[in-house]
């Protein structure tokens, strides 16, 4: 069975990043965009950030360019908007493709395991995915679901059993 920590990705510093360190912890996974008019969500994500770190939840976004052309910045650019805009200090990693033949293999994945109204494509930026704590993905979150409707699903994984 496929789980989250088989694969890898760059962070935002472009230091590879290997998801095996996240085991035992719930994770939350979002595609994300800088000039979106859902970009308001990383206040939310950073405050679910805030309040479930401490008791195992990892949030990780992915810069994304593909919808309305709405991420065009670098890394850079990228890091310094999340920061000074939103005070961003979960894990951001580089700039991927989400939808076609050039989608990073973490998004192959998680549309083929939890596909969306589109079946298996991202429909926007900050769709959302939350994997529990042995790396399976339990939940596709719509884009415009904000992140703390996300909360009590959180807080459920968070209380189960490992």
């Amino acid at each position: 069975m496929t789980t989250l920590y088989q694969f890898e990705a760059n962070t935002l510093q472009g230091q590879a990043y290997h998801f095996t360190d996240l085991q035992g912890k719930a994770v939350l996974i979002v595609n994300t965009a800088s000039e979106c008019g859902l970009t308001p969500q990383y206040e939310g994500l950073q405050e679910l950030h805030q309040k479930y770190a401490d008791q195992g939840l990892v949030i990780i976004g992915f810069p994304c360019n593909q919808f309305g052309k709405q991420e065009p910045g670098d890394a850079k650019q990228i890091q310094e908007g999340c920061l000074i805009n939103y005070g961003v200090d979960f894990q951001m990693m580089e700039k991927i493709e989400v939808n076609g033949d050039k989608a990073h293999p973490l998004y192959q994945y998680l549309k083929s395991a939890l596909p969306g109204l589109f079946g298996n494509k991202i429909k926007w930026n900050f769709t959302k995915f939350l994997f529990n704590q042995q790396g399976e993905p339990v939940k596709r979150y719509a884009p415009i679901t904000k992140p703390e409707q996300i909360a009590k699903d959180i807080e459920k994984l968070l209380n189960e059993p490992i």
